[in-house]
C-alpha cells in the first residue's frame, strides 16, 4: 500500500471516523485500516461495542452572566430551605414579582437582580432562568458571525433607545437616546444617555467614552447616521467634517459600515439590546442625573462582571489585558468649532455672524467651506479643505482683510459710486473719498449706507453730519447715523413729511372751498 493512502487512512481515523465508514472511503479493508490506526496510536472500538453504548452527554452550556453571581450575588441554590418541597423552585415565592418584570419586558438576568437587589433573593441566576424558561419557553438563538480584533483596535458606536425620563423645560416623561460605545476585544462598554442629539453632541459622546476608559482605539466602526457620515459610500463614504476632526485629535480612523448591514457592528448592537432589555426596560426616571448613576452602577456591578457568551471569559478580566493596548489621550481636549459654507461676495469677504472676512483673491462668487469658533474663523477650500485664509473674531458689522488681499487698483463700479457721492453733496462725497482711501474696497458699503442716509434725512443734513464728521477727524459711517438720529435740530425725515404735507394740502382745499362759497353768496 502507498504510503499516500496509509496516510489517508490515519487522517481520517483521526477525524472520528469508524472502520466501516473508512472501508467504504478507500476501499481499504476494515482489518487493515485498523493497524495502521493502531501502530498511529489512535484508539479503536471493539467489534463488539458497536452501537451499545449509550451516546455522550453533551456539554454544558456556559451562562453568559455566569460570573455576576460570583461577583456579587449569593451562590446557587446547594439544598431546599425549610419549609419548601426539594423539588419546588426557589423563584415560586416571587412569582407575582417575575411575572411583573415580564409583562414589563425585561429578561431573566434583570429580574434576578431586581430579586437580589430588592427582595435579598438567597438563590441564583440559573434558578430563575429556569423557572422563567417554564413559564414562556425559551427561543432557539440565531447563528452569527464572530468578528475577532486585537486589543486596542477597534471600537463600535451606535444609538438607541433609552428610558423615560422627567424632562426638566416642560416636567414631562420623554424618551432618551442611548449611546453606546463597545470594544471589539474585550466588549467592554460605555452607556451614556442624552435628551436630544447633534454632530457636536454625537463628537463630545465619543470625547466622554475615551476619557471613561482611559484610552483610544485606532478604529471606530459606525453606522450611516447623519450626525457622523454626511454621504454615505462603502468605498469613499463623506464623514461630517466636525466628527472627523475630534477622531483625528484623538488618533482614532471612522470607518462607517455598509448601509443596511448592521452585522458589521454586532457587538454594539448587541450591548444596546443588552441595556434596553436588562437595567433600563420598563422604568421611569425623575432626571438624567439619576438615570446615569442608576446605569453607570448596573455597568460596574452586573455587566462587567458577567462571563461574555462568545469569548466564556468575565468583561472586566478581558478589559483589564486590554487597555494597556489602547492610545493615549492627547494632553488637551478638542476645541469645538461652528462650520458652514459661504459665498465670497463682492467685497471678497464672506459673512460670520454679522461679521466680514476676507477671502483670497479669484474667490469672489465661489463657494468656501467656514469655521469659527470664539477666537479664530478659517476659510476653507471645499474640495481639498486647503486652509485658505484664517483672522481673528471681529466684531458685528466690521471687517477683517489681510493686506496682501487689498486690490491696488480702484474697480470701476466703485469710482462710479465715489463720483455718484460728489454730485450729492460736497461734504458727503469728501467723507466717502476719505472712507475709502482709509478702509479700501470694504468702504463700499459704508458710502452706500451714507448715501442711504442722505435719501432718508435730506442731502442738506447728511452733507451738515458729514462736515461735521471731517472736522472731528471720525470718516466712520456710525458717527453720521447717530448724529442724524440724535440731533434735534434736524429736519423731518420723509416718513413724517409726507403724513404733514397730506394733511395741509387737504386744509388748504377745504379753506379755498369755503372762500368760493362765500364769493357765491355774496355775488347772490
Amino acid at each position: 500500500m502507498s504510503e499516500e493512502k496509509k496516510q489517508q487512512v490515519i487522517a481520517l481515523g483521526r477525524l472520528g471516523w469508524s472502520l466501516r465508514r473508512i472501508q467504504g472511503a478507500t476501499r481499504i479493508r476494515r482489518e487493515t485500516a485498523a493497524g495502521y490506526l493502531k501502530a498511529a496510536g489512535i484508539a479503536v472500538r471493539s467489534p463488539g461495542g458497536w452501537g451499545r453504548r449509550p451516546p455522550a452527554k453533551p456539554a454544558i452550556e456556559v451562562t453568559t452572566d455566569f460570573g455576576a453571581e460570583s461577583a456579587g450575588a449569593p451562590a446557587p441554590e446547594s439544598a431546599s430551605p425549610p419549609g419548601r418541597s426539594p423539588s419546588a423552585s426557589a423563584c415560586e415565592p416571587y412569582r407575582e414579582s417575575i411575572e411583573l418584570g415580564l409583562s414589563r419586558g425585561r429578561n431573566a438576568m434583570a429580574i434576578w437582580q431586581d430579586l437580589v437587589d430588592s427582595h435579598g433573593f438567597a438563590a441564583g441566576y440559573q434558578s430563575v432562568k429556569r423557572f422563567i424558561q417554564k413559564l414562556r419557553g425559551s427561543p432557539t438563538p440565531e447563528a452569527r458571525v464572530v468578528i475577532e480584533t486585537a486589543p486596542g483596535e477597534e471600537a463600535q458606536v451606535d444609538y438607541g433607545s433609552g428610558p423615560m425620563v422627567r424632562d426638566p423645560e416642560n416636567g414631562k416623561y420623554r424618551r432618551t437616546r442611548l449611546f453606546v460605545l463597545t470594544l471589539g476585544h474585550s466588549r467592554k462598554s460605555v452607556r451614556l444617555l442624552v435628551f436630544r442629539s447633534s454632530t457636536r453632541v454625537w463628537a463630545e459622546l465619543h470625547e466622554k467614552a475615551f476619557r471613561r476608559l482611559g484610552g483610544v482605539t485606532r478604529v471606530v466602526v459606525l453606522d450611516n447616521l447623519r450626525e457622523g457620515v454626511i454621504t454615505p459610500d462603502i468605498y469613499d463614504a463623506t464623514l461630517n467634517p466636525l466628527y472627523r476632526d475630534v477622531l483625528k485629535h484623538y488618533g482614532a480612523v471612522a470607518l462607517p459600515c455598509r448601509v443596511q448591514d448592521p452585522d458589521r457592528k454586532g457587538k454594539v448592537e448587541s450591548g444596546v439590546g443588552h441595556a434596553q432589555k436588562t437595567p433600563l426596560k420598563g422604568l421611569r426616571f425623575e432626571s438624567l442625573e439619576d438615570a446615569q448613576v442608576y446605569l453607570d452602577r448596573w455597568e460596574e456591578r452586573w455587566a462587567d462582571t458577567r462571563i461574555h457568551g462568545t469569548t466564556k471569559r468575565q468583561v472586566a478580566a478581558m478589559f483589564a489585558e486590554e487597555r494597556p493596548a489602547l492610545l493615549p489621550l492627547p494632553l488637551e481636549p478638542f476645541r469645538y468649532y461652528q462650520y458652514g459654507e459661504r459665498t465670497v461676495h463682492l467685497d471678497g469677504c464672506v459673512e460670520v455672524e454679522a461679521a466680514y472676512y476676507g477671502a483670497p483673491p479669484g474667490w469672489i462668487g465661489r463657494r468656501v467651506q467656514v469655521q469659527w469658533n470664539a477666537t479664530h474663523v478659517r476659510i476653507l477650500d471645499p474640495l481639498t479643505s486647503r486652509l485658505l485664509r484664517e483672522h481673528l473674531r471681529q466684531q458685528r458689522g466690521r471687517h477683517r482683510i489681510k493686506d496682501e488681499d487689498r486690490s491696488l487698483r480702484t474697480p470701476l463700479s466703485t469710482k462710479q459710486l465715489l463720483h455718484r457721492a460728489e454730485k450729492a453733496g460736497t461734504q458727503i462725497g469728501a467723507l466717502c473719498q476719505a472712507m475709502h482711501r482709509k478702509h479700501g474696497e470694504v468702504a463700499v458699503r459704508r458710502i452706500l449706507g451714507v448715501l442711504s442716509l442722505a435719501k432718508k434725512y435730506g442731502v442738506a443734513s447728511a452733507n451738515d453730519a458729514c462736515a461735521m464728521a471731517l472736522e472731528t477727524g471720525t470718516c466712520e459711517y456710525h458717527f453720521v447715523r447717530r448724529y442724524l438720529e440724535h440731533n434735534p435740530q434736524l429736519p423731518l425725515s420723509l416718513r413724517q413729511v409726507d403724513p404733514l404735507i397730506r394733511q395741509l394740502t387737504l386744509y388748504r382745499d377745504l379753506i379755498e372751498n369755503r372762500t368760493r362759497q362765500e364769493n357765491n353768496h355774496e355775488l347772490h
